[in-house]
């Protein structure tokens, strides 16, 4: 008997987000400081967008041209302001919101220093890899390890809701963000479904895309568990850490607007990467 399928109406408020940090262990490398004029940031007074963001907007592109590199030492918050002509409270504004994304790492004393990325996964909303990825400036990718149909069996028959030694396709992916990997991803898709998959270009493009645009199955929402795990000698090569070192397993069931589960995945993404934290609400 197959389970049935739960009704995501009936589950509690909570927020959940897993982020992305590769501000973490950042360190200055031997570039030139980037100084107020160096941003070449120019303020439209007429524009109705305030001046902290288009600051942040502007910054953002630097980094994501990489006209402003990890590591880079950038200009204070007083430089800044002073080369605009402009108080610095709106330059602290746009620094605390880039320093809550990671594209700044400021300590205390210090000039900041160019991060590349603290992105909150939000969970209460069904976005792929990229998706959250893209918005930050990020460049993420993905390098297919292996994909093949083998028969479902325990934890992911009962995910998917088949039975025992039904077909499934077995989608390993190692993914990255700016070329450093971050998360080994093997998901498990029903074959009935999802017939000659194999044949799509799965390094190119988003699963969820595919989901959507080639097999019309639209997406609905996802169930996720996150846990620690020590990382297996495997996976630690593939991801370029060292064994038993702190790997976050997130595991998700994904459901299309029909309540098809269509997806069950395993991810195991680099401690030193992600941090995962909850929100709740009565």
């Amino acid at each position: 008997m197959k389970p049935s399928c739960p009704n995501p109406d009936n589950f509690s408020t909570h927020n959940i987000m897993l982020c992305y940090d590769c501000s973490l262990g950042v360190h200055v490398k031997n570039q030139a400081a980037i100084t107020a004029s160096g941003t070449e940031i120019v303020l439209n007074s007429e524009s109705y967008t305030p001046y902290y963001q288009q600051i942040v907007e502007q910054i953002r592109g630097l980094v994501r041209s990489e006209k402003a590199k990890e590591g880079q030492t950038f200009c204070s918050e007083r430089d800044l302001s002073q080369f605009l002509g402009i108080s610095k409270m709106p330059v602290r504004q746009a620094y605390q919101k880039l320093r809550s994304e990671g594209l700044l790492v400021i300590a205390k004393g210090k000039r900041p220093v160019i991060g590349s990325g603290h992105v909150p996964w939000n969970f209460r909303k069904l976005r792929g890899f990229s998706e959250e990825m893209r918005p930050r400036g990020l460049r993420p990718s993905a390098r297919l390890l292996s994909c093949q149909i083998v028969a479902a069996e325990g934890e992911v028959a009962r995910a998917l809701h088949l039975e025992d030694g039904e077909s499934v396709y077995s989608i390993k992916r190692l993914r990255l963000v700016n070329g450093d990997p971050v998360a080994v991803v093997t998901s498990y898709l029903p074959a009935h479904i999802f017939q000659n998959i194999d044949k799509l270009d799965l390094e190119g493009r988003s699963l969820y895309a595919i989901f959507e645009n080639v097999y019309n199955r639209k997406l609905h929402w996802a169930e996720e568990n996150v846990g620690a795990v020590s990382a297996p000698e495997e996976e630690a090569n593939i991801l370029e850490t060292a064994p038993g070192s702190a790997l976050l397993f997130l595991q998700e069931t994904t459901y299309d607007s029909d309540r098809v589960v269509i997806e069950y995945s395993r991810s195991l993404l680099r401690g030193d990467r992600y941090t995962a934290s909850f929100v709740s609400v009565r």
